[in-house]
C-alpha cells in the first residue's frame, strides 16, 4: 500500500513542488528591487486563488469520477467524464477570467492596499489574469491523468513551464540588452508565457491520447447528466474553498494595515510554508486516485487502509522539516528579503504557525479521502469554518481589539489550522464520507 501511494505521490510532490517554485522564482528576483515590488504578487495571490480555486474544484470533480470509473473497470466512461470536465473548464476559464479583469482595482483598494503597492500589485495582476485560461488547461491534464495515477506526465509539462519562467523572469524583471526592465510586469509576463506553454503541451498530450484517456470531438459536446453530477461534485468543493479564498484575501486585508514589513512577511512565509505542505498535496493526490478507484471496486476496506497509510507518511515526511522551521524561520525569510522588519515578523510568524502546519497537512490528506469519494460538501463546510469561524474573525478580535499587531494573525492561523484538523478526522471516523455519491449513475 505504501508503494502504491508513493507512487502516485512523489510526482504529485513534485509537481506541488514545481509549483512553488512559480512564486517563490518571482520573489526572490521582486525582492531584489525593495518592499514595494515583492509586495505585489503577494497581495494579488489571494485574488488569483480565490478564481483558479473553481478550476481546482471541478477538475476535482473530473479525477473523482474518473478514478471511480477506473475502479469499476469502463475505459470507455473514462475517456467520455474527461471530455466533459474538459468542457466545463473551458467555459469556466473565460468567465472567471472576465469576471478577474473588471473587479481587479475595487478588490485591491477595498483591501486597503497601499499606494506604494497599489500600482505594482495592479500592473501584476491583471497580467497574470490574462492567462487564467493557460492554467486551465494544465488543470486538465493534471486532473485526468492524476486520477489514473500518472502523475509523472503533469509533472514533465509544469518543470518544463517552470524552468522557462527561471530563464525569462530575470530578463524580463532587470532586463538586459534591447530587452527593457519591466520590473514587476516583467515577473507576471514571464508567469503567463510559460503557463502558454504549458497549456500547449497539455492540450497536445490530450489531443494525441494516453490509455484510455484522448480528448474527442465527439465527446466535447455538453451532457446536461453529466454536467450536472461534475457541478453536483465540484461545487462545494469550489464554494468552499473559494469562500476560504476569500477569506485570505480579507486577512491580507488585515496584513496590509500593519505595512510593507508584514506583507512581505506574510508573502515569503505562506510561499515557505507551501514548501513544507508540499508532501501533504503530493499524498493527498494519491489518496484521491487510489480511495476513488478502491470505492469504485466497493472495496471499502481497501480505501480505509489508503487513508491510514497516506496519514502515516504524512507524519514522518512533514514532522521533521517544520520543526526545523521554528528554530530557522527568520533565516529562511532573510534568503528573500533584506528588511529587518520582514525578517523580525517572519521569524515570529514561523515560531507560532509553524506547529499547526502538521495538523493541516494531516487534514490535507484526509480531504483526498473525501475528494475521491465524491463528499465535497463536507470539504466545503471545514474550508468556511476554518477561516471565516476561526481565522478572520480571530485575527480581526486580536488586531483591533486586543492590539496585537501581526501576531494577531499567527494565532488565528494557529488556532483555524487545529480545529480544523480535528473537525476532518471526527468526520473521517464517522465513515459516512464513503457512501456520499450513493446511487448516482457515475
Amino acid at each position: 500500500m505504501t508503494s502504491a501511494i508513493l507512487r502516485i505521490a512523489a510526482p504529485a510532490m513534485a509537481g506541488s513542488l514545481v509549483e512553488t517554485l512559480y512564486n517563490l522564482t518571482d520573489a526572490f528576483f521582486l525582492g531584489k528591487l525593495g518592499s514595494a515590488e515583492i509586495s505585489a504578487p503577494s497581495v494579488s495571490t489571494s485574488l488569483v486563488f480565490f478564481l483558479i480555486i473553481f478550476a481546482t474544484g471541478l477538475s476535482g470533480a473530473g479525477t473523482t469520477l474518473i478514478a471511480q470509473v477506473k475502479g469499476r473497470g469502463d475505459p470507455d466512461r473514462m475517456n467520455f467524464y474527461a471530455n466533459q470536465t474538459a468542457v466545463i473548464l473551458a467555459a469556466a476559464s473565460v468567465l472567471l477570467t472576465l469576471s478577474g479583469l473588471a473587479l481587479a482595482r475595487p478588490i485591491l483598494v477595498l483591501l486597503n492596499t497601499p499606494p506604494e503597492v497599489l500600482g505594482p500589485a495592479l500592473t501584476y495582476l491583471r497580467v497574470i489574469l490574462g492567462g487564467l485560461p493557460f492554467m486551465f488547461a494544465y488543470f486538465l491534464l493534471q486532473a485526468t491523468f492524476s486520477a489514473v495515477g500518472d502523475t509523472l506526465t503533469p509533472l514533465r509539462v509544469h518543470l518544463t513551464a517552470v524552468l522557462v519562467n527561471l530563464v525569462l523572469d530575470p530578463l524580463l524583471i532587470f532586463g538586459l540588452g534591447p530587452i527593457p526592465a519591466l520590473s514587476v510586469a516583467g515577473a507576471a509576463i514571464a508567469t503567463v508565457a510559460s503557463q502558454g506553454l504549458g497549456a500547449f503541451l497539455s492540450l497536445r498530450i490530450l489531443i494525441r491520447g494516453r490509455g484510455a484517456l484522448r480528448l474527442r470531438r465527439s465527446l466535447l459536446r455538453p451532457d446536461p447528466k453529466a454536467a450536472a453530477l461534475i457541478l453536483r461534485i465540484g461545487l462545494p468543493s469550489s464554494v468552499g474553498q473559494a469562500l476560504s479564498a476569500l477569506g485570505f484575501t480579507v486577512l491580507q486585508g488585515v496584513v496590509n494595515l500593519f505595512g510593507t514589513g508584514a506583507i512581505a512577511a506574510f508573502g515569503v512565509g505562506n510561499r515557505l510554508i507551501g514548501l513544507f505542505d508540499l508532501p501533504a498535496h503530493g499524498l493527498s493526490v494519491a489518496t484521491t486516485a487510489l480511495v476513488g478507484q478502491a470505492l469504485g471496486s466497493r472495496d471499502e476496506a481497501r480505501a480505509s487502509r489508503v487513508v491510514r497509510s497516506a496519514l502515516l507518511l504524512c507524519l514522518v515526511l512533514v514532522g521533521v522539516p517544520l520543526a526545523g522551521s521554528v528554530a530557522f524561520g527568520g533565516h529562511l525569510v532573510r534568503l528573500f528579503v533584506a528588511d529587518p522588519e520582514a525578517v523580525a515578523i517572519g521569524d515570529v510568524m514561523f515560531k507560532v504557525v509553524a506547529p499547526s502546519v502538521l495538523f493541516f497537512c494531516l487534514y490535507l490528506v484526509l480531504t483526498g479521502a473525501f475528494q475521491g469519494a465524491g463528499d465535497t460538501r463536507i470539504i466545503m463546510v471545514l474550508s468556511i469554518v476554518r477561516l471565516w469561524v476561526v481565522r478572520v474573525p480571530l485575527a480581526y478580535a486580536l488586531a483591533f481589539l486586543a492590539g496585537m499587531g501581526p501576531l494577531s494573525i499567527w494565532i488565528a492561523m494557529f488556532a483555524s489550522n487545529l480545529s480544523t484538523a480535528l473537525a476532518g478526522f471526527a468526520w473521517f471516523r464517522g465513515g459516512r464520507w464513503r457512501k456520499a455519491l450513493g446511487d448516482a449513475e457515475v
